[in-house]
């Protein structure tokens, strides 16, 4: 057999990263940069009030007092957006929104809330000292600075940025796009009822949701009866639109194994020394990677997590593309296979230093993934751990 991490050094050698894309701003939450973002303008890119208010000459308003207020003429108007150039006269106030360009002159901005709000002659009843409520030009980031880093993860605030430095759009690695396709003559769509030995398809769906939480596109996600030819015209189809194909089902050792007929020639199947997810197999099929998983839900999720997840993770140059991996403690005995590296859901404990098995190991068992937060990893040369016992875990929390 090939052991785990011998399949896990082939897989990761297909996934490869696609060349760095210019993508629209609004389309790039999540993605990597991969080029630095060097600011080509200054923000704020001119004097604006921070307030509502009035801008002054702090001098003229020094002994502004609620007892004393002062009375300034009110010669302007400036709301947001408003682009003529304007200049305050010493001992005249003009009334400014927040935002707004400072007019020459104005070394300060009286909040309107210590004012009468008039439009004609305002009183002014607090002082401000000289650049109070005044945000200046450039004090947030000032040209030729470089603001975004490559292999940085483009958030909504390194967006909110970059659209503030008036990009439109950003150099970034792009998704993987993945096509996944399920096998199988006795799968069923969700909502057709079901015939004597049809099962509903599910295999697709998780593994299509699975990409998109790794970061990655589905392309499609199909699935096909155990037919070599519908099966290979299926996957020519949609594989040149791909980075990567995975397929679930049709690789064990029985009749009808349709991925294991279609792709002799392109894919070598092997058996790998872990528990769920023995049958497996990887080549390149019409130019594409191609990772073929076993069928039963619990192998194709774990082989997914195993196999999968980290290398296209990677390619997308994603911070921290491995699930963390804890050393916790057995609550329990449990045993283990010899000679096979076993994954076994379960369940951390309140504090997160402890682990409880969950559920029966066979792969069928899909209930009790979908409600453990972790796996359990016991080596090929385990094969039982008493209760007390330090326990590998991936975290999927």
């Amino acid at each position: 057999m090939r052991s785990v991490d011998e399949h896990q050094r082939v897989v990761a050698g297909l996934i490869t990263a696609r060349p760095p894309v210019d993508v629209a701003i609004g389309d790039a939450l999540g993605l990597v940069l991969a080029a630095d973002v060097v600011a080509p303008l200054a923000l704020p890119g001119f004097d604006n009030s921070a307030m509502d208010g009035y801008a002054v000459v702090a001098e003229d308003v020094a002994e502004a007092t609620d007892d004393r207020p002062v009375k300034l003429v009110v010669a302007e108007d400036i709301p947001a957006g408003r682009t003529d150039a304007l200049t305050l006269e010493p001992g005249t106030a003009h009334r400014i929104m927040t935002g707004a360009p400072l007019p020459a002159g104005a070394t300060a901005v009286v909040p309107v809330e210590a004012t009468d709000g008039s439009t004609e002659t305002v009183s002014i009843r607090a002082s401000v000292r000289p650049g109070q409520h005044v945000r200046r030009a450039g004090e947030d980031v000032t040209p030729g600075t470089t603001v975004l880093r490559a292999g940085q993860v483009l958030t909504p605030a390194a967006l909110g940025l970059a659209a503030a430095l008036g990009m439109g759009s950003l150099t970034v690695v792009p998704r993987q796009r993945v096509l996944v396709m399920s096998t199988g003559s006795e799968l069923v769509a969700p909502g057709i009822p079901l015939q004597p030995g049809q099962i509903y398809e599910s295999n697709a769906v998780m593994l299509a949701a699975a990409v998109r939480d790794a970061g990655a596109d589905v392309v499609t996600s199909s699935m096909t009866e155990d037919d070599v030819d519908v099966f290979r015209a299926e996957l020519q189809k949609h594989a040149q639109h791909a980075d990567l194909v995975i397929t679930t089902g049709g690789v064990s050792a029985g009749a009808y194994e349709v991925v294991k007929d279609s792709l002799a020639a392109e894919v070598e199947f092997v058996k790998v020394a872990m528990q769920p997810g023995m049958p497996q197999g990887s080549g390149v099929v019409w130019g594409t990677p191609i990772v073929t998983l076993p069928g039963n839900p619990v192998s194709a999720l774990v082989s997914f997590e195993v196999f999968i997840r980290t290398p296209l993770r990677a390619a997308m140059g994603l911070p921290h593309p491995q699930r963390p991996h804890l050393s916790v403690t057995l609550s329990e005995a449990l045993t283990s296979p010899p000679g096979r590296r076993q994954f076994r859901r379960g369940v951390l404990g309140v504090d997160g230093d402890d682990v409880t098995t969950y559920g029966p190991p066979a792969s069928h068992h899909l209930r009790w993934l979908a409600s453990a937060d972790c796996l359990l990893e016991i080596g090929e040369d385990v094969s039982e751990l008493p209760a007390g016992s330090p326990v590998q875990v991936w975290d999927l929390s």
